[in-house]
């Protein structure tokens, strides 16, 4: 059974990452006036790829008994950019890459978002046929 989950597995982990980096950008633009503000990333990518080329995603559980508990734990990472500003005041962001950042990760969203339902449509799909036998 847990075979069936494990793409939505897959797709949970990239939501988290995506989410964050979400908040991330939005901290970023609400301090593009703050004096000495350094930009914040997230990096989940590669590790996710990582996790994925071993089978090993999982999801990060709580309690001993929560579905997911299994070899590998996967958490996205926030990183400080430390580079060079161009601004007296110290910040580095700038808000039309960090607005370009925000879109691309909004479409990232949305298209994980449809694999996500359509991993359910398939579920739905397997039990509505397997019901008229």
């Amino acid at each position: 059974m847990r075979q069936v989950f494990n793409n939505i597995d897959f797709y949970k982990k990239a939501l988290d990452g995506i989410s964050l980096r979400n908040t991330a950008i939005s901290h970023n633009i609400a301090n593009a006036n703050t004096p000495n503000y350094k930009r914040k990333v997230v990096v989940f990518e590669e590790q996710l790829k990582a996790a994925m080329e071993k089978r090993q995603v999982s999801l990060r559980t709580t309690h001993e008994r929560h579905i997911g508990n299994r070899k590998t734990s996967f958490q996205p990472r926030i990183l400080e950019d430390r580079s060079l500003s161009y601004r007296p005041d110290g910040n580095n962001v700038n808000i039309d890459t960090e607005a370009a950042d925000l879109a691309k990760n909004q479409i990232m969203y949305n298209a994980l978002i449809n694999q996500v339902i359509g991993e359910f449509e398939k579920i739905k799909n397997v039990i509505t046929e397997g019901s008229k036998y």
